[in-house]
Order: structure tokens, then sequence, then C-alpha cells
């Protein structure tokens, strides 16, 4: 790579000081200071987030030109939805639920959803639909620093949360494969077609946006589930 691109690689991974793993209630989760009903609470409201992201990848699909992209982007349409019942991770997550103390239908048909998660996971479908491809690409590249999340989550769920069935987590563990398999391609993407400053600005801005997006998410949980 060239310093210009190792420079703008540098800045999208500096994105990672605005994740959303910095945010209170997920430090809370993370240190065990979080209620059964919170818990529960995220795992129902994140629900909308998962079970959108086949639609935002299939609006990406939809205006991307290159075949070989939409070859590789395909596989996270499959991740999410499965390619028969009882896989993938739209599953996984009601799986969660479940391991949790929720039913499936509490979980699937959104009686717990606040208003503010519904209205930012819509911004970022909207965001993937009628921005350019390459933007609505590298808002998916707050996937750079989901694995360490993960790892995290796993640990504390497994030191903090006995309650919680452990055959629950497997989304997590999943995540923990897929996260960089999907950032990796995002980032061969995104380097490959912006290469103007201009370019390199709006990307920047689109991952801000999405880094955004999952701040908004928790902070309408954490003022739905406030104790």
């Amino acid at each position: 790579m060239t310093s210009e691109t190792d420079s703008f690689v540098a800045a999208l991974r500096a994105q990672s000081q605005r994740y959303h793993d910095q945010h209170p209630f997920h430090i809370r989760m993370n240190a065990g200071r979080l209620s059964r009903r919170q818990i529960q609470g995220w795992v129902a409201n994140r629900f909308y987030y998962q079970e959108n992201l086949p639609r935002k990848d299939a609006a990406i699909l939809s205006n991307c030109p290159d075949r070989e992209v939409r070859r590789r982007w395909i596989r996270r349409i499959l991740d999410h939805d499965g390619t028969r019942s009882g896989e993938g991770g739209i599953e996984a997550w009601l799986r969660l639920g479940e391991a949790a103390g929720l039913t499936r239908e509490e979980v699937r048909d959104q009686r717990y959803l606040v208003p503010g998660v519904r209205f930012a996971v819509d911004a970022y479908v909207t965001f993937a639909r009628t921005r350019p491809w390459v933007e609505a690409v590298a808002s998916s590249l707050t996937e750079l620093f989901a694995p360490d999340l993960m790892t995290e989550r796993l640990a504390a769920f497994d030191r903090f949360y006995p309650w919680i069935d452990r055959d629950g987590l497997a989304y997590f563990r999943a995540r923990l494969d897929q996260a960089p398999r999907d950032a990796e391609h995002a980032l061969e993407v995104v380097t490959e077609h912006c290469r103007s400053t201009e370019e390199q600005a709006r990307a920047l801005a689109a991952l801000s946006f999405k880094c955004d997006v999952l701040w908004s998410m928790l902070d309408a949980i954490d003022r739905a589930y406030a104790e």
C-alpha cells in the first residue's frame, strides 16, 4: 500500500474510538452490572438490527455494479438468513433470546422494541439503499472492531451471567470468524475504490455514521431500561 492508503486505513481504524463498545451500557454489561431485565431488553431490541442486516446487504448488492464484489458480499446474507431452516445468524439470535429467558414470539413481534432503536436501524437500511454503494460498504467497517468486542462479551457473559444458557451464545462465537473475513473484504473494496481525498472523506463519514447508529441504539436501550 502507498503511504496515502496507509494513512486512510489508519483513519478508518481510528474510528474504533467511537465504537459502541465504549458506550456506558456496554461497559456495564461487560462488568456484570446489568440486570436480567436489561440484558433481555438489549437482546430483544438488538434483534431488530440483526433481522435487518440482510436487507441492508441486499440494498448494497442492488446498487453494486461489480460482479466480483457481489459474489463475495452475498455471503453476508447467507450468514444471517441461513440456507435452510434452523441456520444463520438470525436463528442464532433467536436462540440467544431463548437462552436469556425470552420466547421466540417475544423477540420476533417487536413488543419490546423502543422507538430510538427502530429509528436508528431504519436509518441505516435507508443509508445503504440511497447512498453510493462504496459508501454503504464503508459503513460496514465497524466489523474491524467487532472481534475484540465479541471476545470480551463472551468472557463477560460466561463470568457474570451464568443464568444465560451457554448454547445461546453461538452467534457471538460465529462472528469471531465471520467478522474478520467480512471486514477484510470490505476494506479491500473501500481502499480500491476510494482514492481521492473526497472519496476517502465520504468513506470516513459513512463509517462515522454507522458508529452513530450503533451508539444511538444503545442510548435508546439504556434510557428505556434504566434502573
